[in-house]
C-alpha cells in the first residue's frame, strides 16, 4: 500500500515562512504536497493570523488557540509543550487513520496517547531542545528569562523521553541525528526544507560585509555584540546588519559606528538582494544546535561565507565556508577575501552539494519512503 496522506502538527502557523522553524515546516508541507501527499495541517494560533495560502498545499487546515496564563509557567511539563494541548486536536488526530508528523518536541504532548497507539507517529526534531535552552541561558542578559530558560531546559530533558514512543525521528542535522539515534533509535537525517531551488550566487565582487538573522533573538544578539566589538569596529569596510525586530540596545550600539548600517525588517526579496550583493556573509554562532537556515540562505544566494566551527559542525557544509573562530582570524579572512573575485568554480562546488543533499523534493521523497516502508511492514 502506498501512503498518500499525512497529518502534520505544527507548533505555529507556518505562513509567512519568515523565521527558521516555520520555514522548514512550510516548505516541507509544500514539497510533500507537490509529491502527491494529502497534508492535513494542524497548527497552533497565537502570534500570527490564519493563512489562506496554506490551503493551496493542504487537504485541510485546522487551527487551535495556544494556551496562556501563569499556571502553564508553573507546570511540571515544559511550557512550550503544555501550552500546545487541545482536546479538539486529539479528537481530530485520532479520527483520521493517516500517519502523524509532530513538528518539534513542542507538539508531542499527545505522542503517547492511547487513542494514537495504532497510528504511525513521526517526530521532526528541530533541535536537542534542552541543549538549546541551556545555551539560551548563556546568551540571555535578563535574569528572569535566564531562570525561565534554565527551568525549561530541565523540564525538556525529562519530557524528551516521550520520543521513545515515536515510530521514526526526522532530524534536521547530522549532529542531532547522532544524538537521537543513540538515545532512541529509528532516527533519520532529513535536512532543513527551505525556499531555495537553485544557486543564485553572483560572480565577481560585492560591496560590503553582511550579517543577517532575527535580531531579537538572544543567540544572534550575542554573536552581533561580539562582532561589533571585536571585528566590525576594527575594520573600515562597509558592514550591513539586516534582520527582523532589532533590539533597542543593538540599534543604539550600531549608531556609534559610521561604517555599520542597520536595515530593520527587510522583505524577503530585499533580504535576498542584500545577500546576493554582499561580498562576504559573516555569520558565526555560539550555539552548536540544529541547522541555521541563514547558513543555507548565504550559500544558495551569497558569495563568500565566513563562519565559525559551531555553525558548520557536522552539517556537511564545512567545505563550502571559510572557518574563523577568533576575531583575528575573522579580520584576516575578510582582508584576504575582500578583493578576491567569486568564481564559477565556487558556484559549481555549491551545486554539487546543495542541489543534491539539500533538495526539497529529494528530502520529501525520503519522508514518503519512510512512510511507505513502515506502512508495508504493518
Amino acid at each position: 500500500m502506498v501512503e498518500t496522506a499525512l497529518q502534520l502538527v505544527a507548533f505555529n502557523i507556518p505562513y509567512p515562512p519568515d523565521y527558521g522553524g516555520v520555514i522548514d515546516v512550510f516548505y516541507k508541507v509544500k514539497s510533500l504536497s507537490e509529491c502527491g501527499i494529502s497534508v492535513y495541517l494542524h497548527c497552533f494560533e497565537y502570534d500570527r493570523p490564519q493563512a489562506e495560502e496554506l490551503e493551496k498545499y493542504c487537504a485541510k487546515v485546522f487551527y487551535y488557540k495556544r494556551n496562556k496564563g501563569i499556571r502553564y509557567q508553573l507546570s511540571t511539563q515544559p511550557y512550550i509543550v503544555i501550552t500546545r494541548t487541545n482536546d479538539q486536536l486529539i479528537k481530530n488526530l485520532s479520527s483520521n487513520k493517516a500517519p502523524i508528523l509532530f513538528e518539534g518536541l513542542h507538539t508531542c504532548y499527545y505522542l503517547d496517547h492511547p487513542l494514537l497507539a495504532n497510528h504511525l507517529r513521526l517526530v521532526r526534531t528541530h533541535n536537542v531542545e534542552h541543549e538549546y535552552y541551556r545555551s539560551l541561558v548563556q546568551s540571555e542578559p535578563n535574569i528572569f528569562k535566564k531562570f525561565f530558560f534554565r527551568l525549561e531546559a530541565c523540564r525538556l530533558k525529562q519530557f524528551e523521553k516521550i520520543l521513545k514512543n515515536a515510530s521514526h525521528l526526522l532530524c534536521i542535522s547530522p549532529n542531532d541525528n547522532f544524538y537521537f539515534d543513540h538515545q532512541y533509535g529509528h532516527s533519520h537525517f532529513i535536512p532543513a526544507f527551505h525556499p531555495f531551488s537553485e544557486i543564485k550566487s553572483r560572480l565577481g565582487l560585492g560591496k560590503y560585509i553582511l550579517f543577517h538573522g532575527n535580531l531579537s533573538v538572544s543567540e544572534n544578539l550575542q554573536a552581533l555584540e561580539f562582532l561589533i566589538k571585536q571585528v566590525f569596529s576594527k575594520i573600515r569596510l562597509e558592514v550591513i546588519i539586516a534582520g527582523k525586530n532589532p533590539a533597542d540596545r543593538l540599534t543604539q550600539k550600531i549608531k556609534q559606528y559610521p561604517n555599520i548600517l542597520l536595515i530593520s525588517n527587510p522583505e524577503n526579496e530585499q533580504m535576498e538582494r542584500l545577500i546576493q550583493n554582499a561580498h562576504i556573509c559573516l555569520i558565526p554562532t555560539f550555539q552548536d544546535t540544529g541547522l541555521k537556515l541563514k547558513l543555507l540562505a548565504s550559500l544558495f544566494s551569497g558569495r563568500f561565507c565566513i563562519t565559525n566551527t559551531p555553525m558548520v559542525h557536522k552539517t556537511g557544509l564545512e567545505h563550502l565556508c571559510h572557518i574563523a573562530n577568533t576575531p583575528d582570524e575573522m579580520i584576516g579572512l575578510i582582508k584576504q577575501l575582500f578583493d578576491q573575485e567569486f568564481t564559477s568554480d565556487e558556484i559549481e562546488k555549491r551545486k554539487l552539494i546543495l542541489e543534491d543533499a539539500f533538495s526539497n523534493r529529494r528530502n520529501a521523497l525520503k519522508i514518503i519512503q519512510i512512510l511507505n516502508e513502515s506502512t508495508n511492514k504493518s
